[in-house]
């Protein structure tokens, strides 16, 4: 039963966040938040944002879109690695989401900034 449990915590993980980044390129913004803790927390290369509704304020404004190159699946965990559009700019980047009753509680992304600077 451990392992029918941990394959379908996996599979819950990865659509939480696969269904978090699809809304983000459709730009349904409603439908990213609710992929998201209301206590969420994001650390990036260029800042941290505490709070869904803080971060959600950010990419209505910034209007990133990703390109999924490969994902990871580890329990709660899901990393991707993805190309996103910044401001007509594409950089290859890596992404690390912690999932916690179906929601995304946590996520970092890193990539090298120096194109965007």
């Amino acid at each position: 039963m451990a392992v029918q449990t941990q394959k379908l915590n996996e599979h819950n993980s990865k659509v939480v966040v696969l269904d978090f980044i699809n809304a983000l390129n459709a730009e349904k913004y409603d439908v990213a938040r609710e992929q998201l803790a209301d206590d969420m927390t994001f650390k990036g290369v260029m800042g941290e944002r505490n709070g869904a509704d803080v971060y959600m304020e950010d990419m209505k404004k910034m209007k990133f879109k990703y390109d999924i190159q490969k994902v990871f699946v580890d329990g709660y965990d899901v990393s991707i690695w993805y190309n996103i559009n910044m401001d007509e700019k594409t950089i290859f980047s890596a992404g690390w989401y912690k999932v916690e009753n179906e929601l995304i509680k946590s996520f970092q992304v890193i990539f090298d900034p120096r194109p965007i600077l």
